[in-house]
């Protein structure tokens, strides 16, 4: 009796222990990891930087269409000295503004301008696409974990079974009615299921710091999340592929990297043109401080490219061979979604529909478990007949949930094959 109650006392301690270990965890729903990697993730804050990058070149370029105007002020003192004359010190002071102003240069700024313009819509799109892939790396950390804590249970459950078949099997081998080859397969298979447990734990811990860095958390803390295996979104009715590859941020990164190449080709062209450019200043100079002397000028500068060694038909070339170039890439692109889309479309139907037949076996199997187990005690069937029939119970159980967490992994690809974002309203 004093035994049993240091086991009672033992057991009611380590259960409360691992109560308050899990009471401690951090639980997470789908929408709390998504405001995290929102904010959190690297690769986003790099991608919005891009677009800050782009935004400012294209600013940058389009300072050359407005005045440059400038102001300059200079105070200086020299001395000269001969032979035959003493030295003359003498100072000189000037203050006064400049200002140059772009008039024609063949349209090449504005081509310049425009194609900056298309560049920061490719990095827009890049961030679309970037977060398409956070969404998927995100989603597929979150099903490992919840896949991984499900197992747990399934796994607790599959001990459960092993150790009551092997409760059954000792008695009947104590009382002479299995050999012991059945009582030494029934301990192995309570001890495989044991460290299935032991492993599915670690993989807890694997699965939690691999959602850790999905969220872009700086610092691990263990967690647990909170969710089902439901596919929200089963798409059952192939959709148009054609019209959501139009929308596919990886396709229209492509066309905006082309629209820009083509005004770069313009651009490349216009610089064969003549360049006028007009100027105006006017300042004041004298030797004393402040000086007083008027000076101004007002003009205007004409440049023509002559002979440079080839050195823009050299533009010209590259510029339509990068133009070239994208567009059969956004070709290449746009037939290669298309069979994507079509690819992960059938593997979500395929996954979704495993689900069921998965449960229906399942359920079978669990009934005809129950009756083995019953017709085993009685000596109405085999030990050999019996263990397979358990066998296949403790298979059915670890297939459906692969199944599950497959179908879900499956949405997650469809989802990222249709280009949705980070910010996508199902799951």
């Amino acid at each position: 009796m004093k035994l049993k109650s240091i086991l009672l006392i033992s057991v009611i301690f380590l259960t409360g222990l691992f109560s308050s270990l899990y009471a401690a965890e951090e639980v997470l729903s789908w929408q709390d990891c998504i405001k995290e990697a929102a904010k959190n993730h690297p690769d986003l804050i790099a991608a919005v930087e891009e677009i800050k990058q782009s935004q400012a070149a294209k600013k940058i370029t389009a300072s050359t269409l407005f005045p440059q105007i400038e102001a300059n002020a200079s105070a200086s003192r020299a001395r000269t000295a001969s032979d035959s004359a003493p030295g003359v010190t003498a100072d000189s002071y000037s203050y006064g503004v400049s200002a140059t102003q772009l008039i024609f240069d063949g349209t090449k700024t504005i081509q310049d301008v425009k194609a900056a313009s298309e560049t920061i819509k490719a990095s827009q799109q890049n961030y679309r696409f970037t977060s398409t892939q956070v969404r998927l790396n995100l989603r597929t950390a979150f099903i490992n974990l919840l896949q991984a804590q499900e197992l747990i249970r399934v796994t607790e459950d599959i001990i459960r079974i092993r150790r009551s078949n092997l409760e059954l099997i000792t008695l009947r081998y104590e009382s002479g009615l299995e050999h012991r080859g059945a009582l030494l397969t029934a301990e192995a298979n309570l001890a495989q299921a044991e460290f299935q447990l032991a492993q599915a734990k670690r993989e807890i811990g694997l699965a939690q710091r691999q959602l850790t860095k999905e969220m872009g958390r700086k610092e691990f803390i263990p967690m647990m999340v909170k969710g089902d295996f439901e596919v929200v979104d089963p798409a059952k009715e192939e959709p148009d592929l054609e019209s959501l590859v139009r929308n596919n941020p990886s396709l229209q990164q492509l066309i905006a990297q082309k629209n820009s190449a083509e005004f770069s080709l313009r651009s490349a062209y216009a610089n064969f043109s003549p360049t006028l450019t007009g100027a105006a200043g006017a300042n004041k100079a004298g030797t004393h401080w402040t000086p007083r002397g008027d000076n101004w000028n007002l003009g205007l500068a004409l440049s023509m490219p002559i002979f440079e060694g080839g050195l823009r038909l050299a533009q010209v070339s590259q510029a339509q061979g990068l133009l070239n170039q994208l567009r059969e890439n956004e070709r290449s692109t746009r037939d290669g979604l298309v069979v994507s889309l079509a690819r992960t479309w059938a593997a979500l139907q395929d996954a979704v529909e495993t689900v069921g037949v998965q449960y229906k076996n399942l359920i079978a199997t669990e009934e005809r478990s129950k009756i083995a187990e019953a017709e085993y005690a009685t000596g109405f069937i085999t030990y050999d007949n019996w263990t397979i029939i358990e066998d296949n119970l403790v298979q059915a159980k670890t297939t459906y949930l692969s199944a599950q967490a497959n179908a879900l992994l499956a949405e997650a690809n469809w989802i990222q094959a249709k280009g949705e974002t980070l910010e996508y309203a199902q799951n």
